[in-house]
Formats: structure tokens, C-alpha cells, sequence
């Protein structure tokens, strides 16, 4: 058992899904692998609600896997965000879930996919 925040989690995986869980997260990570504006990022995943894509990069920022960087004071601002190291370490587990993703697709609903991005290298 894990407490944390006041949270408590039963295991690792159940902390790990508390970090990546949800529909958008590890779409929204994958996607970050390199900088993007949150414009890059309203294209890149069309189906995102902005004020979804908004909350999820605050929590990922909060949770300490991406940094935010702003660079004017004026509107429109530039800000751009990136994974951080403690994200990074992530990309390994990114690839196996997108990997999982197109073996079901591929394999058991006999449908073409597309990557969410080019496959990450680690």
C-alpha cells in the first residue's frame, strides 16, 4: 500500500495510472516527446476538448512529467511545453502502450492503425 497526498494506492500500477490514467494523458505525453505549443497540440489531437487539454497539461505539469515554458508577458502568449526527465523516463512504457494499441487493432479488430506519433525512441 502507497499513501500519498492522502491518496492511497493498493500498487504500483494503480500509482502509475494515477500519474498517465484517463482517456488523454498518455496521448497528450506521446505527443510531447518533442516541444510543442498548445496550438501544435489542438492539431496534432483534434478530438481534445481545449478545456480538457488544458486541465490534463496542468495536472501533468503539477504531477512533474512536463515543464511549461512561457516566453512573452503580452498576449498572445508563447508558451511551450515539454517533457521533463521524470517524463521522459516514461517513453519506454509509451511505446509498449502504443505497441499494445495497434497488436489489438491490428490483430483482433482487424483494422489499419495510425500512430499517434512517430514511435518514441528511447
Amino acid at each position: 500500500m502507497y499513501k500519498i497526498d492522502h491518496k492511497k494506492f493498493p500498487c504500483s500500477t494503480s500509482l502509475t495510472m494515477n500519474f498517465i490514467g484517463g482517456k488523454w494523458k498518455a496521448v497528450i505525453l506521446i505527443h510531447l516527446f518533442n516541444k510543442k505549443r498548445y496550438n501544435e497540440l489542438r492539431k496534432e489531437i483534434p478530438m481534445i476538448t481545449e478545456r480538457t487539454l488544458s486541465l490534463q497539461l496542468k495536472e501533468l505539469e503539477e504531477d512533474g512529467l512536463i515543464s511549461r515554458t512561457v516566453f512573452t508577458n503580452k498576449a498572445p502568449l508563447k508558451v511551450e511545453y515539454e517533457l521533463t526527465e521524470l517524463g521522459k523516463t516514461l517513453i519506454p512504457l509509451l511505446n509498449e502502450i502504443s505497441n499494445w494499441g495497434k497488436f489489438i487493432a491490428e490483430e483482433h479488430l482487424r483494422i489499419k492503425t495510425e500512430p499517434c506519433t512517430t514511435i518514441l525512441k528511447s
